[in-house]
């Protein structure tokens, strides 16, 4: 039997796959994608083997992720679920799908509910995940902690923050992708070349990130650090404040937990 299935290789599959070959062989894993054609390509890429349909692929494993978008979750658990059995770990990363739904619709099986991000790709995501302890042996829950932790940063936490995990870094990224777009759009404003301020902003952002990860100071600590009395730094806090920049982001926020919200399918 395999290890892992992967069912639907879309981008964030395919970034926590990168992660997940460190620790697997490509022979434990198996996926399933609907396009053949792509299913094809991409096996034969990575020397994993697909699957011709998800059932198929669900089988195959004892550790399945379901990484497909909610609205065809219905689909897919009634293809699989002739496929389940006590053995079975079923890991969802789908936006809003709670643990309950899963159960309901499978049957008798133990369900991780998961929200990683994008920045899995390099290595660096940070990945939020649920589930009932006491439904798994230890050896299954450090192999569940394994999968997460080997493309970035794994939390647990109780699953009714899972839609809060969305906002503060499933979804999270985007924003920071507009921040340094903007920080960008800043330096050509004023000369620099557009090369070197996504370079420079990015960095920024990255090195910022670090600051707060690697010395576990407040936010606010490190950022009244940067703010020298009467400069360039503090008038620059003040321009964000008076524009919003918190405010759009607690709003983003909202929008985005409100919309995983009604992505329960109930």
């Amino acid at each position: 039997m395999k290890k892992v299935a992967i069912i639907g290789m879309g981008n964030m599959a395919t970034a926590m796959l990168k992660g997940m070959i460190t620790i697997f062989k490509k022979e434990e894993i198996i996926f399933s994608r609907k396009d053949a054609k792509k299913r094809e390509q991409f096996t034969k890429e990575t020397n994993i083997e697909g699957a011709n349909d998800n059932f198929s692929c669900a089988k195959a494993a004892k550790y399945i992720i379901l990484a497909i978008k909610p609205q065809y979750f219905s689909t897919v658990l009634k293809e699989i679920r002739p496929a389940m059995d006590s053995d079975k770990v079923v890991i969802s990363i789908a936006a809003g799908i709670e643990r309950s739904k899963i159960c309901k619709e499978l049957g008798k099986v133990r369900v991780v509910r998961a929200m990683p991000n994008t920045p899995a790709l390099l290595g660096e995501g940070m990945t939020g995940i649920s589930y009932q302890e006491e439904e798994f042996s230890l050896e299954e829950q450090q192999t569940i902690e394994a999968i997460f932790s080997s493309f970035g940063r794994v939390k647990k936490v109780e699953e009714h923050l899972m839609n809060t995990v969305i906002c503060v870094s499933g979804s999270a990224p985007a924003y920071v992708y507009l921040l340094i777009e903007a920080l960008a759009d800043s330096g050509v404003k004023y000369g620099l070349s557009r090369e070197i301020a996504y370079e420079m902003a990015a960095q920024t952002v990255l090195g910022a990130a670090k600051m707060v990860l690697e010395t576990k100071e407040h936010p606010g600590v490190l950022k009244d650090r940067v703010c020298s009395p009467g400069g360039t730094t503090i008038a620059g806090v003040a321009a964000c404040e008076e524009y919003g920049l918190r405010n759009a982001i607690l709003k983003a926020s909202d929008a985005c937990y409100k919309k995983a919200n009604e992505l329960k399918g109930e």
